[in-house]
């Protein structure tokens, strides 16, 4: 099969190198699939560059997430047949840009009909964290509102969807127009651009001063820094990761003051701590994709040649929505 190999750690377009290998055959409790599509994810890029928790030995095909149909079952595989469609994690070094991936039984759930390949693969990850992130850990409750910083990327996108599906008045803040249109037709309410607008000005005018109930804080650094002026009485600041690349130092005695929370959200640890809990969640966005309330933004859908060009574009901050890789493009 073709598929693309990280041999050594750097920017994804420099590193990723095209080669022929063997269809992976599953070991127990897996299964292999031939991928439909792989959406990209930045945690695909800080693996290229070696920054990522989890560190896979050289090489190895990134894609952690995807949509395949399946081909062969692993020993001890129960629920499951050769050509159902799924998605979910991929099994490194057998991610899913390439033509086959391996996948764990108990990381993957039947891909709703109601959505294509494409926004099947994206799913996953950015639903099922932002899902986790509003409902477990910030409890968001119907007419609060919420703050969706880099609103318009994968992450962003799908926050701004699970929040109008619970209610909420979502406000996004994006960077540059183009987005901006992005965050509207996704259903934001508000829309910020912060190279034009100050967001914390905003949500103070937008709440007559009270400020956000629930921050949703994939980016970190300046933006957490600055979110901390516009949270609201007994609100919840929702640390999702650190896109922008600095890891904060932050005054506690300020949360003290102000009483809102700190809330930290690691979605992978549910698969380990709680997995039952992950397929409670797919169950509840497949309803809610069925109902027609949340659906991916597939913004780009790229051939497998063009993954190294569209994994380094999501590096640099320059696409919107879901950039994928979609098997037959």
């Amino acid at each position: 099969m073709k598929a693309w190999h990280v041999t050594s750690l750097g920017e994804p377009s420099a590193v990723l190198e095209a080669v022929e290998i063997d269809i992976p055959a599953p070991g127990p409790g897996q299964v292999t699939v031939r991928v439909l599509a792989s959406a990209a994810n930045f945690p695909d890029v800080l693996m290229c560059r070696g920054l990522y928790q989890v560190r896979p030995e050289l090489p190895f095909t990134p894609g952690v997430e995807l949509c395949g149909e399946i081909t062969a079952l692993g020993d001890g595989v129960d629920g499951f047949a050769v050509g159902d469609r799924v998605l979910g994690g991929a099994v490194l070094p057998y991610g899913g840009f390439g033509e086959y991936a391996l996948m764990s039984a108990t990381e993957t759930f039947p891909a709703p009909a109601s959505l294509n390949d494409a926004q099947a693969s994206s799913l996953f990850i950015g639903y099922q964290t932002g899902w986790f992130g509003l409902h477990r850990r910030a409890n968001i409750q119907p007419g609060e509102t919420l703050l969706v910083h880099a609103a318009a990327g994968g992450v962003g996108s799908a926050a701004i969807q699970l929040g109008k599906a619970a209610g909420a008045r979502v406000i996004g803040v994006v960077g540059g127009e183009a987005k901006a249109d992005v965050a509207r037709r996704l259903g934001a309410d508000v829309v910020v651009d912060r190279y034009t607008q100050d967001f914390v000005e905003v949500v103070k005018a937008e709440t007559g001063g009270r400020g956000a109930d629930v921050i949703y804080d994939p980016v970190g650094g300046d933006t957490y820094l600055r979110s901390t002026k516009c949270i609201a009485f007994e609100g919840r600041i929702l640390v999702i990761g650190f896109a922008g690349g600095a890891i904060t130092e932050t005054a506690l005695n300020h949360a003290l003051i102000k009483n809102y929370s700190i809330v930290g959200l690691h979605w992978g640890l549910y698969n380990k701590m709680a997995p039952e809990l992950v397929g409670e969640c797919h169950a509840e966005l497949t309803r809610l994709a069925d109902a027609g309330l949340i659906a991916p933004l597939v913004s780009e859908r790229l051939a497998l040649a063009d993954v190294p060009d569209g994994l380094q574009r999501l590096a640099d901050g320059v696409t919107v929505g879901r950039v994928v890789y979609e098997g037959g493009v």
